[in-house]
């Protein structure tokens, strides 16, 4: 079995279509909270309220890293998607501590983008321009199989 955990872009839904694709392959998918309060609001709904929004969105950061760096460290691969519209800064670090674990990382990513993440890119093994593309990789990694 393979884990696989899918960071980034939120405001799609290709990890959606990443798990459609490699329906029947032996992987279990990870992912970040994807949703906006949840994923914001989670550190004073656990620790308690804060007046300022610097420490409310800091205790989140904080409890979110908690959450990313678990799931990177027990993945066996890491996909990284960086959307059309939204700086990914999360992504960004995401794929560079992926990196600095040894983890294998395939970024996703349109042409238009290949320019300013070309040293996200050299750390990847793999670089994609669409969600299937990443699910014909895994059936690659897992069977050895080629899409027909």
């Amino acid at each position: 079995m393979l884990t696989v955990y899918l960071s980034g872009e939120i405001h799609t839904d290709w990890r959606e279509e990443i798990a459609e694709a490699a329906r029947g392959l032996d992987v279990v998918f990870t992912a970040p909270v994807t949703d906006h309060d949840a994923s914001d609001d989670c550190g004073v709904a656990i620790f308690g309220a804060e007046d300022s929004k610097f420490w409310h969105d800091n205790k989140g950061a904080r409890l979110n890293a908690i959450r990313t760096r678990t799931l990177i460290g027990r993945a066996d691969v890491v996909v990284v998607r960086f959307g059309e519209k939204y700086r990914q800064w999360n992504a960004a670090f995401d794929a560079g501590y992926a990196a600095a674990l040894g983890k294998p990382l395939i970024v996703i990513h349109g042409p238009e983008h290949a320019h300013a993440l070309k040293e996200v890119d050299a750390a990847a093994l793999a670089v994609a321009t669409d969600p299937a593309q990443v699910a014909q990789a895994l059936a690659y990694v897992l069977e050895g199989r080629l899409p027909v």
